[in-house]
């Protein structure tokens, strides 16, 4: 279906004068509320998100705003969305308590449930490891791995319960994960499966997502406190940074030039810093609470998924 993308006024351009590109938005299906999303690397390429309240993949040609849907099975609410090295989209679903992937060609949908016994995980998102290994969260306090070579699933109870949210991989294959009851990070040791908890310096932060950059820092979004932090595993230190305003920082992602990006739900907009000079730009929505959830990219485009509006939106990062 066509959808048109929309341009916002240039009136909000002076709240970010610095840095201003104007955010374009995609609206999709009505109703969809799409959660996360993630945009395939090639420029032109398709943008996946998850629409958790249909039970459906949308996929955006964003040349033309034509939307597609894949229903994903019986009960499904999709949560977490990521291309996966096959360039396949990789989701996790918590009504199906499941991992689903969805082939970018033909649309066909393949299933890898939890095993028997596992109770209900709320999985959250995903990643892969160097091996080619699926890693997820579910914040009932739980995180696993599907083995792709032989297919097997396996789930580990987290080691403070309740919490795991996001999760992400380094450059040099390690895997970390956010725990947002938990208020910290973790490092999964992707060999033997077992988690070693890393504490913020700020307690009660609200650890929702995790992303790492091109040199192996993970990038934490803290929900409670407004700020982002980084934690170096090199020298096993962190820094931190406040959010203007008020902030609940909901999302990270680090895009390939290294600058952060952030949702703040407070103000309801994209934010990004840049490590080097330590500033933050900020792109507000032009509706009322947007409430962008997850933001992925690709180079020169930032990519969120609107959930309060039913639309996706790109923030060209230059």
């Amino acid at each position: 279906m066509p959808r048109r993308p929309i341009r916002t006024s240039l009136a909000l351009a002076a709240l970010a004068p610095a840095a201003w590109c104007a955010p374009v938005y995609y609206d999709i299906v009505p109703g969809s509320h799409p959660h996360d999303v993630a945009a395939a690397p090639a420029a032109g390429s398709p943008v996946y998100y998850t629409a958790q309240s249909t039970g459906k993949l949308g996929i955006l040609d964003p040349r033309t705003g034509n939307v597609e849907e894949v229903a994903l099975g019986p009960r499904s609410a999709p949560h977490g969305v990521i291309v996966g090295p096959d360039g396949g989209a990789w989701i996790t679903d918590g009504g199906q308590n499941a991992i689903v992937r969805v082939d970018p060609s033909t649309h066909a949908v393949k299933k890898w449930p939890l095993p028997q016994g596992s109770g209900y995980a709320n999985l959250n998102t995903l990643t892969f490891d160097r091996k080619g290994n699926v890693w997820f969260t579910g914040q009932s306090g739980v995180y696993g791995r599907v083995d792709l070579a032989t297919n097997e699933v396996k789930v580990w109870q987290a080691p403070r319960g309740p919490g795991p949210y996001g999760i992400t991989s380094t450059p040099s294959g390690e895997i970390y994960y956010a725990s947002l009851a938990g208020n910290h990070i973790a490092r999964i040791d992707v060999d033997t499966g077992q988690a070693t908890v890393i504490e913020p310096p700020t307690k009660d932060q609200g650890a929702r997502r995790v992303w790492s950059d091109s040199k192996g820092r993970i990038w934490v979004s803290y929900w409670n406190t407004g700020q982002v932090g980084m934690y170096d595993p090199a020298s096993k230190s962190w820094k931190e940074w406040k959010l203007p305003g008020n902030a609940h920082a909901y999302s990270v992602w680090v895009d390939p030039r290294d600058k952060v990006w952030l949702t703040d739900w407070s103000v309801n907009a994209i934010v990004r810093f840049d490590p080097v000079t330590e500033k933050f730009d900020t792109y507000p929505s032009n509706k009322e609470q947007a409430n962008v959830r997850q933001m992925q990219g690709r180079a020169g485009e930032a990519w969120g998924a609107e959930s309060g509006a039913d639309r996706l939106v790109m923030v060209p990062a230059q």
